[in-house]
């Protein structure tokens, strides 16, 4: 059905504007696209527009703006879903919906492999051993005390010797790594017990590490004698692992915990707890008691004036 734009124009133009086609199928007043109207007919376009405007009380410009958005808003629905779609995904991220209901018996995972993974492991420790013989499979580690209160009772393996424990031996650094034992240059001493057990730790190994030559038949300083070699390379006596030739066994209870009486303390530390508070409030109270002590002084003097 063709509908003019003069049907509710009104009388405001002398001049009528010519009949215009609407190519909406559901015709309606004020959605009329402005970009229909011919060059020729802006003018009176315009007065027609101004007239809708003023039946439902908007401007002309609003009119406008409102017949550029009707395109996007028929796409209002789809972009609504897309909302929706992406609410949904982050809510399903964040682990509030749970998604439980999956195939699962295509997702089991058995484990029928284990007793030929324990025979292929037992099978390449003894390739690692034959490989390294007569070399031990392990290093020389540290004894270390476990870290935190719940835990610190117990010792354990380290990452490695420091470089006091190796100085204290009589080991240089260089050396250490080539024969055998696990260096840590980040880890510090802070107890005269832990460096004194693990310098004897590093003393026994030394005197029961058999060193080849670097050359068949060349024999230096820091290498160990013919024999020990030739006894070493028929296999008596060597160890195939450090770790259970030099075992870290935590002391019973009965040995760890021992009752110091006051006969047992040298010299000079009796009351040694009374003596500490009155270091610290000998600190604390310095610059009063100086002071005290220099207006007493003053006081003596102006008195024998």
């Amino acid at each position: 059905m063709a509908t003019s734009v003069s049907a509710v124009k009104g009388d405001l133009t002398s001049n009528p504007p010519t009949t215009t086609t609407r190519l909406d199928p559901h015709p309606s007043p004020w959605c009329v696209p402005f970009e229909s109207f011919a060059k020729d007919e802006y003018l009176n376009g315009r007065i027609a527009l101004r007239s809708l405007c003023s039946i439902f009380r908007l401007s002309d410009k609003a009119a406008i703006k409102h017949n550029n958005q009707i395109q996007k808003n028929r796409e209002w629905p789809r972009h609504n879903l897309a909302i929706w779609r992406s609410l949904f995904i982050e809510i399903s991220s964040a682990g509030l919906i749970q998604d439980f209901r999956k195939d699962w018996q295509r997702r089991v995972r058995v484990h029928f492999d284990q007793p030929g993974r324990k025979h292929r492991r037992r099978e390449a420790r003894i390739a690692k051993a034959a490989a390294v013989a007569p070399r031990p499979v392990d290093k020389l580690r540290p004894v270390v005390r476990c870290p935190t209160v719940k835990y610190n009772r117990r010792v354990r393996a380290g990452r490695g010797f420091t470089l006091a424990e190796l100085k204290e031996a009589g080991i240089p650094k260089k050396l250490a790594s080539t024969v055998g034992i696990s260096v840590d240059h980040r880890r510090t001493n802070y107890s005269k017990e832990s460096l004194v057990d693990n310098v004897a730790r590093l003393k026994d190994y030394k005197a029961r590490l058999i060193l080849f030559p670097r050359k068949s038949g060349q024999f230096k300083k820091l290498d160990s004698s013919a024999e020990e070699v030739k006894a070493a390379k028929a296999g008596e006596g060597i160890a195939k692992s450090v770790g259970a030739s030099f075992p870290i066994v935590n002391a019973a209870l009965e040995a760890a915990v021992t009752e110091v009486s006051r006969d047992s303390l040298p010299k000079g530390e009796e009351a040694a707890y009374r003596r500490l508070r009155d270091a610290r409030a000998e600190a604390r109270h310095r610059g009063k008691r100086e002071k005290r002590a220099r207006v007493a002084a003053e006081e003596e003097q102006a008195a024998k004036k």
